[in-house]
């Protein structure tokens, strides 16, 4: 498991965050689940657009640039309150990876692009 922090608000974004590395794992992403869990998040490396087909819920997509040196990744674009059911998602130029996560959490933390993310190992 995975934390998702937005550095330079200072605001965590994730914990827990699962990673959807596989293709299996991509391709199903959230579709079905009855929710996302208060804090959580799905983050799914190389994607640069989603879909929210057989979604049961809306969820906020944030959109990552690749890692830097320093293990930041800038964030690219904010698709914020995307609602269940409304079908592809426009690509996104410059993404490496999508944050999936409870709506309302972008607003929340403040999240916009430009900002800093960083993505660690969750403590044990």
């Amino acid at each position: 498991m995975l934390t998702a922090r937005n550095v330079t608000r200072g605001a965590a974004l994730a914990a827990p965050l699962e990673s959807a590395d596989g293709f299996w794992a991509r391709f199903i992403g959230l579709m079905g689940r009855p929710r996302l869990g208060d804090g959580a998040g799905l983050w799914i490396p190389g994607a640069n657009g989603i879909h929210m087909m057989f979604m049961r819920f809306p969820i906020d997509a944030v959109f990552l640039g690749k890692r830097a040196a320093d293990g930041a990744r800038p964030v690219v674009a904010v698709r914020a309150s995307l609602p269940a059911w409304t079908g592809l998602v426009p690509l996104v130029r410059g993404a490496d990876g999508v944050l999936e996560l409870p709506a309302g959490t972008a607003a929340r933390t403040g999240t916009v692009a430009g900002d800093l993310v960083r993505l660690e190992d969750a403590p044990a």
